[in-house]
């Protein structure tokens, strides 16, 4: 049964900075190209940062330049550093795989982790 757990998110001050992680419980991590994904109140969820299996990453742009995204395949873990925080970075952020996003109407998302930016 595919799992996951993100954790690390909080209340900051704009300017401050967060570390997210995202534990997969479920076979073949490095297999998957990973993302971070956002949903800010009242609005679609977005994709914000993604990292490939040979590690090559991307960003959305307004992100970029601020938020770094990692994963350690040892520990089936992906990760979102992220600073220079601004209010409008706030929102429930959520780890998962583009490709089974794009491959379900219904694609299994956990809880995710809160982050809160305050100005």
């Amino acid at each position: 049964q595919v799992r996951l757990v993100e954790s690390g998110g909080g209340l900051v001050q704009s300017g401050g900075s967060l570390r997210l992680s995202c534990v997969f419980a479920g076979p073949a991590f490095s297999i998957y190209t990973w993302a971070w994904y956002r949903q800010a109140r009242g609005k679609e969820r977005e994709l914000v940062a993604s990292i490939l299996t040979d590690h090559t990453t991307s960003y959305d742009d307004s992100v970029k330049g601020r938020f770094t995204i990692s994963r350690d395949n040892g520990k089936s873990t992906v990760y979102l550093q992220m600073n220079s925080l601004k209010p409008e970075d706030t929102a429930i952020y959520y780890c998962n795989r583009p490709r089974v996003v794009a491959s379900t109407s219904q694609p299994y998302w956990s809880q995710g982790t809160q982050v809160t930016v305050s100005s």
